[in-house]
């Protein structure tokens, strides 16, 4: 089948995040299927001759999506377009005038700090080998708000223990930063480093979370581990690792009421993505109002 220009250009542009940004492979997965929505919608047409009318006759054919996948393919769209401009192939980014549809303010999940107590409060058997990581790995997400991502990637060499951090090589969008290690947590690896170790036997595995084949764990195995704990310990809520990230920050700005340490902290690039959690913080102190405030009660 022959290759159309749209998807020559697509591609030119999937090497481009891969190779220059270094994005990670599920973002360039999800921008690969965002994109392939409009070369399958524009055929045989020249990418760099299609206007915001030909775009919003294609959104038109998509009224059944849901907001956030539209807004989601857009701002692909949007990225894939300026990569044509800068490549001197196009002047004007023809997504630009349109106009994403209004998505539903979604805040983000967070357990209560008693709720997060009662999480990791199980103690934890020192005999069992994954017992004592997947204590390390729940620990370490709450206490340095690491996206799910980054928990993984991280190598042995990115903790400093004695310094009491984190280096987060390569967080989202690329960019690394570095993080505080808490004490409870950097007990909780200072029982697995050694587990760590007589597990690997010697086999040169950089990663600082491994399993029983003695490679690099994944995502998917984290979460089957935390879902295997929540049921054991018979928590009432589903919890995904994401929840331990949103919880911290929460809980972090909730005691020190700065905003900016907590952009610090998550690595948001933009403080407006880290302003949601001030409406977390909000939304629990009308709930604690609502229920202690004599005025409140019916």
């Amino acid at each position: 089948m022959k290759t159309t220009a749209a998807e020559q250009a697509v591609e030119k542009f999937i090497h481009y995040i891969e190779s220059v940004r270094q994005l990670s492979a599920h973002t360039v997965a999800a921008y690969r299927r965002d994109l392939r929505t409009l070369t399958q919608g524009i055929g045989e047409q020249d990418p760099t001759t299609v206007t915001a009318i030909d775009l919003h006759r294609l959104l038109a054919q998509r009224s059944q999506a849901k907001a956030t996948s539209i807004a989601r393919q857009l701002a692909a769209w949007r990225a894939f377009y300026n990569f044509l401009i800068s490549a001197d192939c196009m002047r004007i980014n023809p997504v630009l005038a349109v106009v994403a549809p209004k998505r539903p303010a979604h805040l983000p999940k967070a357990l209560t700090p008693d709720e997060m107590n009662s999480l990791l409060a199980t103690p934890t058997d020192k005999n069992d080998l994954l017992s004592v990581r997947d204590t390390a790995i729940m620990e370490l997400l709450y206490s340095s708000a690491l996206r799910l991502a980054e928990l993984t990637q991280l190598n042995i060499n990115d903790i400093d223990q004695a310094g009491g951090f984190i280096y987060v090589q390569r967080g989202k969008g690329g960019r690394g930063r570095v993080v505080p290690l808490g004490k409870t947590a950097a007990a909780a690896l200072a029982v697995w480093l050694p587990q760590r170790q007589a597990l690997l036997a010697g086999a040169a595995e950089p990663a600082l979370f491994v399993g029983r084949n003695k490679t690099r764990l994944c995502g998917r195995s984290v979460q089957k581990r935390i879902d295997r704990h929540v049921k054991k310990i018979g928590f009432k809520q589903t919890v995904s690792p994401h929840m331990f990230r949103h919880s911290c920050a929460s809980h972090f700005l909730q005691s020190s009421g700065d905003l900016r340490a907590t952009q610090e902290l998550l690595g948001h690039r933009d403080i407006s993505a880290t302003q949601i959690y001030t409406r977390l913080d909000f939304q629990h102190l009308a709930n604690i109002y609502d229920k202690a405030h004599p005025r409140a009660k019916k």
